[in-house]
């Protein structure tokens, strides 16, 4: 197994929680796989590794990667992972990659055996602040221990990773949201946006969230075996 796992885009410093895992040994699910980028990163170390996600162009794509990098032990699946349960993936770890949810978190619950890790990178609260406006997929520390440990989990790592950029203009602002504009233009943050800088404010903050908690026994959401439920998430 590689001493070290590398994806680009993908924080090393969780890669180096996941190592961690006796990947060889381990089924991965990988929910919100995307175009595959962290699945691809974690299979020529793994014994298997299913992605799933809900945009079928992306599952195209991961599928066309996969191919293109003969590698045989991924499959991608078109799910959405906020409604299917995953005991039928049988997963023996559970990886999130800017996907957290709630519902994410339930359904990882009831698939996973006592002893078995689950670990994310969430968006955290302070994600592109100057906007004003947080994602529903945003969480601060105090949620997800909550989230977590109300679901039968105990918190191995919970820690923020914050990169805050500073400018000495407006213009060197715009020009670093740049490839957001057209998302921030949907939903209003880009004027919002544009106002804090027009204001006197020269940050633009990258903000994640890292966990990694571990399924104890006994505990509400029990994993394989227990008879199947819809979960309230």
């Amino acid at each position: 197994m590689p001493s070290l796992l590398q994806a680009p885009g993908v924080s090393a410093r969780f890669l180096d929680l996941l190592v961690r895992e006796p990947l060889d040994r381990s089924r991965i699910l990988d929910v919100g796989c995307g175009a595959g980028r962290l699945s691809l990163a974690l299979a020529p170390a793994a014994k298997w590794v299913v992605g799933l996600d809900r945009e079928t162009s992306l599952i195209q794509e991961a599928r066309q990667r996969a191919a293109a990098a003969h590698q045989a032990n991924v499959e991608f699946h078109e799910v959405d992972v906020e409604a299917e349960t995953y005991e039928g993936w049988r997963p023996d770890l559970i990886t999130a990659h800017l996907c957290a949810s709630d519902a994410i978190i339930e359904r990882a619950a009831r698939a996973l055996a006592p002893g078995a890790c689950l670990a994310m990178v969430s968006f955290h609260v302070d994600q592109w602040k100057e906007t004003g406006k947080v994602s529903r997929f945003a969480y601060d520390e105090t949620r997800m221990r909550a989230a977590l440990e109300s679901r039968g989990f105990a918190v191995e790592a919970l820690e923020v990773e914050r990169d805050v950029r500073r400018f000495d203009s407006v213009e060197e602002g715009l020009a670093a949201a740049v490839g957001l504009e057209d998302r921030w233009r949907a939903d209003g943050r880009w004027f919002r946006y544009i106002a804090f800088l027009e204001s006197g404010g020269r940050t633009l903050t990258r903000s994640h969230l890292l966990v990694k908690a571990r399924k104890q026994a006994g505990q509400a959401g029990a994993g394989r075996g227990e008879a199947e439920g819809e979960p309230s998430g």
